[in-house]
């Protein structure tokens, strides 16, 4: 990627502007399966019998994927429930999945799904229009208590405002036109509403199920986050059926009734390795048959063991999140002196894959509204101790959160990674105190409610082939991670998701990046390469640069 260009402190912004176009589907002729989605041979009648294992970093937040934003749980939900559309693996449009086919009218605003017929939920209840709406109007009419507890929530991301806020809501409602017909309807055009459809929180819950699981009653904990008894016992239409969760894994099993192909395996364990070392191990042993999250420090060891490493391709940002509900970080030029203290090389190269990126902007190279020649103010640990001094800044102690004892696509080692950015904000002026947080004691709840945490790691995993994925859910409105408030940033975003694709609508993300950089209410570091490691045994693995991993696609040595 080439080199970003230097922007001046404070100062206007100017830059050359790539794009590469995405093409949404309204209606057109559906893509046909690319190779790599071909079935696998047939089973016998008996159905799949292999038995999968699979190395995480974490446990899952949570397995009602309405309420959580991480990757563990959409690791396993994607497998137990199912969308209206579904993701192609190679271009990352919308494919048929729960709905055959769409039709859009109203110029944009009204989207009418023809559904599949003959489905049923895990639980043996029949899949229809009802229950599609039964799902849409839960999303829509979540309480603000709720929303509280379960910060993870992508709903209000993508459509912007529940129930109690309609009028702000691009959400209008949900028809269910006949059994096998239905109907949303939007308040405004949203052009990257079917690519939204894709992602894992919008997977078609069982209303029985979450009936029966008091779904929006957050009456008990799993890893520092409340949930709800149906966050523990999942029931959708996909191909693998929950089937238990304890301490260290997750157990899935085929769903006999699955109306699509079954693939080979029959039984899947997400067990978790909290440390990458655990995760190598056990591979090396036969423990397990593949695990996410290589790091820098597994990559030559799995070379030199000969075994199989898959990289997908960047679809994802780190970030050094700042939030301005501190008084002292207010202040641009501290926020400036904080960018420019930061040595992006050099973390890339200790802590990041080869041909990891660095980043200048949020939106990765793959979006229409990525700009080539971003602005960035670059690494000047001079500059940045001169503007720190200039600033007003009186040693004022900053509280950097940090995660411990996890692995996240875009975060391979938060330790290391904090104990250099630490290190190097230190050196040119900043009292920083560590906070080390266990990803399994909320870590994520913290660093995204309101609170003490001045700065934090994180990032933010890309779901859907549209750069709104990536600015709306994170500058598109305040929120308690950043404390970020720029209305004129939030209106043009707003407006960037209503326009047909074309040049005005990249131009604008263009603006909205440039003015996201100027204000830097974070800073991007990196566009992370990820990688899997998988045994002998794996012949095919279905990598996704959003994770759309189904593992009926896996394919097995006999």
């Amino acid at each position: 990627m080439p080199r970003s260009k230097p922007r001046s402190v404070g100062g206007s912004i100017g830059a050359a502007l790539l794009a590469l176009l995405l093409v949404s589907c309204t209606g057109a002729p559906l893509p046909t399966p690319s190779p790599s989605q071909s079935a696998s041979p047939a089973l016998a009648t008996t159905g799949p019998t292999a038995t999968f294992t699979f190395g995480t970093a974490a446990q899952p937040l949570g397995l009602d994927p309405a309420l959580v934003s991480d990757v563990e749980a959409f690791r396993v939900t994607r497998q137990v429930l199912e969308g209206l559309v579904g993701v192609d693996q190679t271009t990352g449009l919308p494919t048929p999945l729960l709905a055959t086919e769409w039709n859009e009218t109203d110029n944009g605003r009204s989207y009418t799904f023809k559904l599949r017929d003959g489905v049923k939920f895990q639980d043996g209840t029949p899949f229809d229009a009802k229950s599609v709406c039964t799902n849409f109007d839960r999303w829509f009419n979540f309480p603000a208590s709720l929303r509280k507890q379960a910060p993870g929530s992508s709903f209000n991301g993508v459509f912007e405002a529940h129930s109690d806020q309609a009028s702000l809501s691009i959400y209008k409602g949900c028809s269910a036109i006949a059994p096998d017909n239905v109907r949303i309807d939007l308040t405004q055009r949203f052009t990257g509403f079917l690519q939204a459809l894709t992602l894992p929180a919008f997977g078609i819950s069982s209303p029985k199920a979450m009936a029966e699981g008091t779904a929006d009653v957050l009456d008990q904990t799993r890893e520092g986050s409340a949930i709800s008894k149906y966050a523990t016992h999942p029931v959708g239409t996909g191909p693998y059926s929950f089937a238990g969760w304890d301490n260290t894994k997750v157990t899935l099993i085929s769903n006999k009734d699955y109306w699509g192909d079954k693939g080979q395996i029959g039984t899947i364990n997400f067990v978790t390795y909290d440390h990458p070392q655990a995760r190598l191990q056990a591979l090396l042993d036969g423990k397990i048959d593949g695990y996410d999250a290589v790091t820098v420090g597994n990559f030559d060891q799995l070379v030199k063991q000969g075994k199989q490493i898959i990289q997908r391709d960047p679809f994802s940002v780190m970030y050094l999140g700042i939030n301005q509900e501190i008084p002292i970080l207010q202040n641009l030029e501290v926020r400036q002196a904080i960018e420019m203290a930061l040595d992006k090389d050099t973390l890339i190269r200790k802590f990041y894959i080869d041909n990891t990126a660095e980043a200048a902007q949020f939106v990765p190279p793959k979006l229409n509204g990525f700009n080539n020649d971003a602005p960035t103010l670059g690494y000047d640990p001079v500059k940045a101790k001169d503007l720190l001094a200039k600033s007003g800044y009186k040693g004022e102690q900053l509280k950097f959160y940090y995660p411990l004892n996890v692995t996240r696509p875009y975060l391979p080692t938060p330790e290391k990674i904090y104990a250099e950015i630490s290190r190097e904000l230190t050196a040119v002026g900043f009292n920083i105190k560590p906070v080390p947080v266990e990803w399994s004691d909320g870590y994520l709840q913290k660093v995204q409610s309101t609170g003490d945490h001045a700065l934090h790691l994180l990032g933010w995993n890309g779901s859907y082939s549209d750069p709104d994925n990536f600015v709306g859910p994170l500058f598109g409105e305040k929120n308690g991670e950043f404390g970020y408030q720029d209305a004129q940033v939030f209106s043009k975003i707003e407006r960037a998701r209503g326009l047909p694709e074309g040049q005005e609508r990249t131009d604008l993300y263009h603006t909205i990046n440039n003015q996201i950089a100027a204000s830097v209410p974070a800073v991007p570091i990196a566009f992370p390469i990820s990688a899997l490691a998988l045994s002998d045994r794996v012949l095919k693995y279905p990598a996704s640069p959003v994770l759309n991993e189904v593992f009926t696609k896996v394919e097995l040595k006999p």
